[in-house]
């Protein structure tokens, strides 16, 4: 089984960037899509129920805002819309449980704005780990993906010094990921490709991705409990259309 995860920066313009072509040639089993900043009813029929899926949208009630879908060859036992109290209407997550696992398909807020958006982004983050930490207690089988919106070590960005007073690797949020790591969560990359440098996002200012001047910012997390099932780990970073590149997982039950 592969999971593909991707921040699209708009399903619209990715669509127009080549996403169906891509997809039908990839064909990833299960798809999670995020700031996809589009209502269902915005987008063409072959998109909203892309065939051969199950197709779950939770978009934001703001138009032109955030948002995630997630697309699946298997039918889930169950879905969940926005599982946390905070932020529902900002479409965030979505949560499908399957037989073997839970996959959360998760847009962590930006905490770019302005110092009120930061204090969002850590509560959300508090948010997220107290509803794991109730799932690993039960010994339930946890993969997290999706843009984290934060560059955990200095590897994983191209310019950490003249970064560490921005949102997205400050101490803080970092120590966010280390609190993740501690809960009993695996950072897949890292755990198959330990000193690789490759990132996820570039900004399209200075021709940051032709510069590959970029930041690994979108991850798959998976609990200890499901190492032995996770076979690879990988960054898609010779697929466009978005300023994010998608990622994937590669399971075997």
């Amino acid at each position: 089984m592969n999971i593909v995860s991707w921040n699209v920066n708009g399903i619209r313009a990715v669509i127009r960037n080549g996403f169906l072509g891509w997809h039908q040639e990839y064909k990833p089993d299960i798809l999670c899509l995020q700031e996809i900043k589009a209502l269902p009813e915005q987008l063409e029929e072959n998109v909203v129920n892309l065939p051969n899926y199950h197709c779950y949208w939770n978009p934001a009630k703001r138009k032109g805002y955030s948002g995630t879908a997630t697309f699946s060859k298997y039918e889930p036992m169950e879905i969940i819309l926005n599982p946390l109290s905070l932020c529902r209407d900002e479409g965030r997550i979505i949560q499908t449980n399957f037989k073997d696992f839970i996959l959360f398909n998760i847009y962590f807020p930006n905490g770019q704005k302005d110092d009120e958006r930061l204090k969002f982004k850590l509560d959300f983050y508090d948010a997220f780990f107290e509803y794991a930490k109730d799932l690993i207690s039960r010994g339930k089988k946890l993969v997290v993906c999706g843009d984290y919106n934060t560059a955990h070590k200095e590897i994983d960005l191209k310019n950490p010094k003249s970064n560490e007073k921005r949102s997205g690797f400050l101490p803080i949020e970092r120590e966010y990921l280390d609190r993740m790591l501690n809960m009993g969560f695996i950072d897949t990359f890292r755990y198959f490709h330990k000193d690789e440098i490759k990132y996820t996002w570039w900004s399209y200012r200075f021709k940051a991705r032709e510069k590959n001047v970029g930041w690994r910012i979108d991850y798959f997390m998976v609990t200890k409990n499901m190492v032995a099932n996770v076979k690879d780990s990988k960054i898609l970073d010779d697929v466009y259309g978005s300023d994010h590149c998608p990622i994937e997982l590669i399971l075997e039950f």
